[in-house]
């Protein structure tokens, strides 16, 4: 094992590098607290009003307490649905949290939010929640409290492959595989949703607020002329006594939250994943430097060593080729005592094996042949891989191409494609074009993909992209018999880098599902820890093969 890592932390770079990273932390923390109040204050007061608990309350109560619930998706649906008033975390919570000490996935509709109402991304969102449980072999647990798909946008959830009915397929998958899944109806469950509680293993329903129908009472009025209340309609003592839907009665959500805890008490252990384990050693740097470790600019180049040391244990690695390939550092570590292996794009500029320069972040020819051997150790091993993507792409020009770059590329491309041990990526910096695929990014399978709030997603820089764009626009223009002038051609250019800025924000990458979570840099051990011990929970490692791979 090498030991990594420097002291830096009393540079005037890393001063005003933590200065810069603490702030951005402060703002997109505070984002988040306004995220978790849903519909807001008033609306949250009306819920308690009614006697019922909100979303996170009824977390809170059903976890372990002395525990953190690792909320997955928080910014999801962020700045969109603008016209509609917006839908803060597309009304549905949903993350890792233990009960009885097991791993459950904990997936709650947000009445505070358009009563609970399912959006597009909120589809999405609950198929990543079921995606994350199936790969993970985790058990679920729903809190429904929802009045079903919002209508004035039937058509972007209702009849496709990955719409709002491939939730009640996955029930149904799932339960063949084994996978526990518990319901608790804590309010309204309409129309199609009435499916996922009852495609469940077991069905709670609490009295006076939860219930489950079909066609709510003006919808049944409507179609067929029957006046009836939803209670009598199909309310908690008809749902269970009557027509035998549900399992449970409960009087209140605290009652209901207790007997879950209850139900799961009984449910045995089930078999873990052979990844190596040891006793946690933390690393020999604060993990809080990882603050000023890394750049303002996320041009400027950094030693991603320096990261890495302030997320293993003992900040020790045993580096794989290191001499060779110098783009990408490959190399083998503990985190909080699990086994990895790291890849991890190098943002300083190196010499490689033969002496040429090669810029930092970029995937040459043979950082990409070392990555790919890599992968494939790791895989012959049962070694999870956590990928710290900083990319700007493969390297471009003759030489690249002559020298096979595409060929290259592709074997890691495929080596991260067939990978069969649990992936899980961080995107600490860039993200751009086919590096975003080659470090494993969410088109390749991570069982987890984080970012830090400085990353950037999209297919190549806004500085590049502007650049192409508006040669394009001259060109549309001169064709037309215009001509820009100066002043009018730097104006176009701000304006095209300026909206592609926005787009490749971690922001707007969360609120479309690109990312499970923007996480606190300081937290990266933690939640790399935390999520391989959700990984663990799927036994089953099929048989690692690339298929045809060029030499």
């Amino acid at each position: 094992m090498n030991k990594i890592g420097s002291n830096i932390s009393e540079t005037s770079v890393y001063l005003e590098n933590e200065d810069r990273y603490k702030n951005l932390v402060r703002k997109t923390e505070a984002l988040r607290d306004k995220i978790k109040l849903g519909g807001g204050e008033k609306l949250i007061a009306k819920q308690h009003a009614k006697g019922k608990l909100t979303a996170r309350e009824r977390i809170d109560l059903l976890i372990d307490e002395k525990t953190q619930f690792i909320e997955l998706n928080s910014f999801s649906a962020y700045n969109m649905y603008n016209e509609y008033g917006g839908a803060p975390g597309a009304g549905t919570v949903f993350g890792l949290g233990k009960v009885h000490g097991k791993d459950f996935l904990i997936v709650a509709n947000d009445a505070t939010v358009k009563a609970g109402a399912w959006f597009p991304i909120t589809a999405k969102k609950n198929l990543r929640a079921q995606e994350i449980a199936i790969e993970n072999r985790l058990p679920i647990i729903y809190l429904v409290d929802s009045a079903g798909v919002f209508l004035p946008m039937q058509e972007d959830i209702f009849p496709d492959k990955e719409h709002f009915g491939r939730i009640f397929r996955n029930n149904a998958k799932m339960s063949a595989m084994g996978i526990v899944q518990i319901a608790a109806i804590m309010g309204p469950c309409v129309a199609g949703g009435a499916y996922l509680p009852i495609m469940s293993d077991e069905a709670l329903i609490v009295k006076g607020e939860g219930s489950v129908f079909l066609a709510g009472s003006h919808l049944v009025k409507a179609a067929i002329g029957e006046e009836i209340d939803n209670e009598a309609l199909g309310g908690a003592d008809v749902q269970s006594n009557i027509s035998g839907v549900t399992d449970y009665v409960m009087e209140n959500d605290e009652e209901c939250l207790k007997q879950i805890r209850s139900i799961v008490e009984k449910i045995p252990d089930t078999p873990k994943a052979p990844f190596s384990r040891t006793e946690s050693k933390p690393p020999a740097y604060n993990p809080n430097e990882i603050y000023g470790v890394l750049p303002q600019d996320t041009i400027k180049p950094y030693d991603v060593r320096e990261l890495i040391a302030r997320i293993v244990d003992n900040s020790e690695i045993d580096e794989y080729k290191a001499g060779y390939g110098k783009t990408i550092i490959t190399a083998y570590a503990r985190i909080d005592g699990w086994s990895v292996g790291i890849v991890a794009n190098q943002r300083s500029i190196v010499k490689s094996a033969k002496g040429e320069m090669q810029i930092g972040g970029v995937i040459y020819s043979d950082s990409a042949d070392k990555a790919t051997r890599f992968i494939m150790n790791c895989n012959q091993r049962n070694i999870p891989l956590l990928f710290l993507q900083d990319v700007t792409g493969f390297m471009v020009g003759s030489k690249a191409e002559h020298g096979g770059i595409i060929k290259d590329g592709a074997k890691m491309v495929n080596a991260v494609a067939n990978s069969v041990v649990p992936k899980i990526t961080i995107i600490t910096g860039n993200s751009y074009g086919a590096g975003n695929y080659a470090m494993c990014g969410k088109a390749y399978d991570p069982r987890f993909i984080y970012a830090y709030p400085n990353a950037k997603i999209a297919v190549m820089g806004g500085a590049q992209a502007s650049s192409v764009l508006l040669n394009i626009k001259v060109k549309q223009l001169e064709k037309s018999g215009e001509k820009l002038g100066e002043e009018e051609t730097k104006k176009i250019l701000d304006e095209i880098k300026s909206s592609y800025d926005a787009k490749s924000n971690p922001l707007y990458g969360a609120a479309r599902l690109w990312v499970d979570e923007i996480i606190d840099p300081a937290k990266t051990r933690e939640i790399i820890s935390r999520s391989l011990e959700a990984c663990a929970n799927n036994p089953e490692i099929p048989k690692f093969s690339t298929g045809v791979i060029q030499t």
